[in-house]
């Protein structure tokens, strides 16, 4: 079954990860369904027993989400099999370096014609794949079947129903369309667009911005500093967007600059916090230690860096990001570097 000229929404879907946005997506997934009275099952995947027993047995999940009560409608596993099972929409919310093992796994399990959408913000390192193009390598299907959902999207937040917009990118406009009625609450509001690049690297880049962000806030700069580098991030975003044959008009909305903004100035954001720890004098390891979920921008970081090289594609701030993380430049030094481009207008990218 296939979403082109279906005019309702998916009625049994799955969500592979039981983090905080894939179940706060499953949350989505299921208010949006009692919004409207739609009959609507939905499966989480689970790597942890104790995750999946306290999702099945007392509607939460509180190493994610915590004080979140969850909807009856949503089911756990850590079975991927049962999970998969017949589902017409695939959600995936795993951490970007594990998707390529996992998807061969899951592969023959899909049902056929389901439409599979990324939550995943990150690019693929050695191969320096945006998570759709993974997808389609790994399981072999056409554009119209693969989507992305990103934006401004803080799970906590989203789980405390607190309104919210968000970008549903499909390069079919029948499939974005059914994915957005699907996951369209009285508190998230999707908006579609064909510009999966833009929406995938806005996605991707912001986080390494964030560390920066993050870094800034720890060494206890001020908010000139931080304006500044969220600005000249997002003209780094745009440019490494552009030159993949992203849109500019995508850098310009919740994607984008959306998304670059929640992510550098919310404490909730896990790479904001990965970067105020290191400016606070933590090394990279103890911050690993520190936290309990993944700080993609750490992982990403470098692919994003040899992604820019490759293209040629000037991006000091996340050059200088990725030097850190590396240990070849001190979080010290870091302020000096972050605006250092040679004099030129503002509006040249």
């Amino acid at each position: 079954m296939t979403a082109d000229g279906k005019p309702g929404a998916a009625r049994t879907v799955a969500v592979l990860g039981a983090g905080s946005w894939g179940t706060t997506f499953a949350k989505v997934l299921a208010d949006a369904a009692i919004a409207t009275g739609t009959p609507r099952a939905i499966k989480l995947w689970g790597r942890r027993a104790e995750v999946v027993d306290e999702i099945n047995t007392s509607h939460r999940n509180s190493d994610y989400l915590k004080d979140i009560v969850l909807p009856e409608s949503i089911t756990a596993s850590t079975e991927v099999r049962e999970v998969l099972a017949g589902a017409e929409l695939v959600v995936v919310a795993v951490p970007a370096q594990s998707l390529r093992p996992q998807l061969r796994e899951w592969k023959d399990m899909i049902a056929p014609g389901a439409v599979v959408v990324s939550l995943m913000k990150g690019l693929e390192l050695g191969t320096d794949a945006r998570m759709s193009e993974v997808i389609s390598q790994e399981l072999g299907l056409p554009e119209e079947r693969i989507a992305v959902v990103s934006g401004p999207n803080l799970a906590m937040e989203i789980a405390r129903q607190e309104p919210t917009a968000s970008v549903v990118a499909c390069t079919d406009s029948a499939t974005a369309g059914w994915l957005a009625r699907t996951c369209t609450a009285p508190y998230f509001r999707p908006y579609t667009t064909a510009d999966v690049v833009g929406v995938e690297i806005g996605g991707i880049v912001k986080n390494v911005i964030a560390l920066a962000v993050g870094i800034c806030e720890g060494k206890q700069m001020g908010d000139n500093t931080k304006a500044s580098v969220i600005t000249r991030g997002l003209a780094e975003t745009s440019r490494l967007a552009l030159a993949l044959g992203g849109e500019a008009k995508t850098m310009a909305g919740l994607a984008g600059l959306g998304d670059l903004v929640a992510t550098c100035s919310s404490a909730l954001s896990r790479n904001h916090t990965a970067g105020r720890l290191l400016g606070e004098g933590l090394t990279l390891e103890e911050v690993g230690r520190k936290m309990t979920q993944t700080a993609e921008g750490i992982k990403s970081g470098q692919a994003v860096h040899e992604l820019a090289g490759k293209l040629g594609v000037e991006m000091p701030i996340t050059a200088a990001v990725v030097a850190v993380l590396a240990g070849k430049l001190s979080v010290d030094q870091l302020g000096p570097v972050l605006l250092s481009r040679e004099l030129k207008p503002e509006g040249d990218y």
